[in-house]
Order: structure tokens, then C-alpha cells, then sequence
């Protein structure tokens, strides 16, 4: 089985979203016939966060994704997308309230449109969430966290609230193909 690894290390954004599907790409066209995804992001634009998950679930071979450090905000969209997830005995899971940075001015057809587009952002991350973690024994309260209160979720939480499959260093083998994707 040749497996090969992307270390993802940076924001999601336009730059980095074509790196990656182009390094999936790229590893597909080597051979590849298993994916390791490790992530550490801050998050970013919601847009490519959601791009990349269906990306990733679109892949012919299987993907696992593993936690580097930190996977925040639309960084755990991404990360939702592995197959098996693992995460770093000392890493942690960020999600808070959406924000939007606003350029010039705004009409008011406008602030409508962003607000049904946020409001369907956030309706999108909680299915998704919701969709991952069907059986886990506990649940995040997703839409809270999003909407009032930022909540960082601690590796052992991340297992039950099935976020995670594995609290795991995942070595990195010395005859591994590997990638990097930051910005």
C-alpha cells in the first residue's frame, strides 16, 4: 500500500485550498493509494473549508486525517473529512463564533445576502459535524459554540464526542511519501 502524508500547515483560503487539491492530485497521479492528512490550521474562509471536505470525500482512495497541534474553526470541517482521525496527545479542537471582515461599504440587499450566507454556513458546519459523529456517546452542543461561545475540546473530550477514532503521536515513517501544503 503506498501511503502517502500532506502536512497541511497553514489558513484555509484560496491559496491553500488549490495547493492541497493539487498535491491530492499529484500524490493520486504517484500512486498513492492511501491519504494521511496532518492538519494544524487556525482555520479560515468557509467557503474553501467546505470545498475541501467534499474534495476529500470525493477521493477514490481512502483518507485519514490526524491533528497535529491545533485544528480551529473551519480547520475542523477540513479535519472532519478523515475517514480514521487521530489527534496528538497535546493538541485541542477549536470551534467559536463566525466572523466576517467586511470591505468598503454595504446596501442593505447586500447585508441581507451575507446574513442568509452566514446563516447557511452555519447550518451547513453543524450537519456536517452532526453527520461525522452520529454515534458518539456524547454530543457537542455544535450551534452554541458557533453562535455564543467559543469551546476548546481537549483530545480525551475529542474521543467522546467522536470527533476523534484514536488519541495518537502518529509516527511519520522514514520511507514515507510525504507533502506540505501551508501558506
Amino acid at each position: 500500500m503506498a501511503r502517502h502524508i500532506i502536512h497541511f500547515t497553514g489558513p484555509i483560503n484560496s491559496s491553500t485550498c488549490g495547493n492541497l487539491i493539487g498535491t491530492c492530485t499529484k500524490a493520486l497521479q504517484q500512486g498513492a493509494s492511501h491519504l494521511q492528512l496532518n492538519i494544524a490550521t487556525m482555520g479560515g474562509d468557509c467557503a474553501y473549508g467546505f470545498t475541501l471536505y467534499n474534495y476529500l470525500l470525493a477521493l477514490p482512495i481512502p483518507v485519514d486525517t490526524h491533528n497535529l497541534g491545533t485544528v480551529e474553526s473551519m480547520g475542523n470541517i477540513l479535519f472532519l473529512a478523515g475517514a480514521r482521525r487521530t489527534a496528538c496527545p497535546l493538541s485541542k479542537f477549536l470551534f467559536h463564533p463566525f466572523h466576517w471582515t467586511l470591505h468598503g461599504s454595504v446596501d442593505h440587499t447586500r447585508m441581507v445576502e451575507y446574513a442568509a450566507s452566514l446563516q447557511h454556513d452555519l447550518a451547513l458546519y453543524e450537519d456536517i459535524v452532526r453527520q461525522r459523529t452520529l454515534d458518539a456517546p456524547q454530543r457537542l452542543d455544535v450551534r452554541h459554540a458557533l453562535t455564543a461561545e467559543a469551546h476548546i475540546v481537549e483530545p480525551r473530550q475529542a474521543l467522546a464526542f467522536g470527533l476523534i477514532h484514536g488519541i495518537d503521536d502518529v509516527p511519520i515513517p522514514l520511507d514515507g511519501c510525504q507533502w506540505s501544503v501551508h501558506s
